[in-house]
This record gives structure tokens, C-alpha cells and sequence, in this order.
């Protein structure tokens, strides 16, 4: 385990921040079936949410999945799940900027985590061969996608759900 002792942290730690290793080995694998394309070349550009930001972002999927969209264009949103390529994998106390406790990993939407699998919501725009153009997400351009699902708002929405200190953040 390793602890950021101050700001200058050779391991880009911040103050709080806990790291450990991770395991020897992976326990799965999975294909990359297309990439994002999106207006963003660095981290420090990207929104926060996906909900920051109204640019049109290109979902470019493998032209051998391209069948796998048939029905997709009846839908108004998908979930996209895609893989933030350049986000930390070792850390499980975090300190982010905009809030003012330390949280562990799994309390945090951050993209540093153990497999750093991203969710989006995503307005769909319009399918045109095997790309689509939607509007809500928040990863880096060429990010890899994992996988596209249609959202139902049905069973897909907790309009209920509370995340306690989020609502009472003091940053």
C-alpha cells in the first residue's frame, strides 16, 4: 500500500491518496468492439458528468457489430460502457479536487479504479452504418467501447436513489 505524503508525490498521488498493488493476473477478458470520438484530447479538457456537456460524440463500432444496432434506432437513449484507457488502476482512497473528504474508489464515479469501466447515458442522435452520433458522454477521444445497451427507462431509472454525501459536499 502506498499513502501520498505531500503534493509532490512522485506516484502523482494527492494528499490522502492510498494506492495498492494490483493482482498478478487477470481473471477475464473482453473485446473492444469500436472506439469513441469525441472532442477531447486531454483529461483535464473532459467534462466531469456526461451531463456537463452537449457535444456531439461519434460511437464508432467495429463494422463486424454493425448488425447487432438493427432495432437500436427506435430507442432516444443508450448506455455505453467503455474503457477509460488512461485512468489509474492501483487506487482505493481517492481525494478529488471538487470535494473536500477523501472517499474510497468505490464511493466515487472516477475513472481510476481497479477496471476502469465507464457508464454513460446517452441521448442518440441518429445511426448511420455502423456509427452512431450521441450526446452525453465524457470520456477522452479513441476511448475503447465496451458495449452499447438500449436505456429503459423503466428499470434503468432509480428516481429515489441517494448518494448522502454527494448531496452534502462542501467544495
Amino acid at each position: 500500500m502506498t499513502e501520498a505524503a505531500n503534493s509532490d508525490d512522485p506516484d502523482g498521488l494527492r494528499e490522502g491518496e492510498v494506492a495498492v498493488a494490483p493482482p498478478e493476473k487477470f481473471d477475464a477478458q473482453l473485446f473492444y468492439i469500436g472506439r469513441i470520438r469525441t472532442p477531447w484530447r486531454r483529461r483535464e479538457e473532459c467534462p466531469k458528468n456526461a451531463r456537463e456537456s452537449d457535444a456531439e460524440c461519434i460511437i464508432e463500432l467495429d463494422p463486424r457489430w454493425a448488425d447487432g444496432l438493427q432495432g437500436l434506432d427506435r430507442t432516444s437513449h443508450v448506455i455505453v460502457l467503455y474503457w477509460m484507457h488512461e485512468a489509474r488502476r492501483d487506487l482505493v482512497l481517492q481525494a478529488p479536487h471538487h470535494y473536500a473528504e477523501h472517499r474510497g474508489t468505490f464511493a466515487l464515479r472516477s475513472p481510476a479504479r481497479p477496471n476502469p469501466i465507464a457508464l454513460s447515458v446517452a441521448r442518440l442522435l441518429r445511426i448511420e452504418g455502423n456509427r452512431l452520433s450521441v450526446v452525453g458522454i465524457d470520456c477522452l477521444d479513441g476511448t475503447p467501447l465496451l458495449d452499447i445497451k438500449p436505456y429503459f427507462a423503466s428499470t434503468d431509472a432509480v428516481p429515489d436513489a441517494v448518494v448522502g454525501w454527494h448531496v452534502e459536499r462542501r467544495r
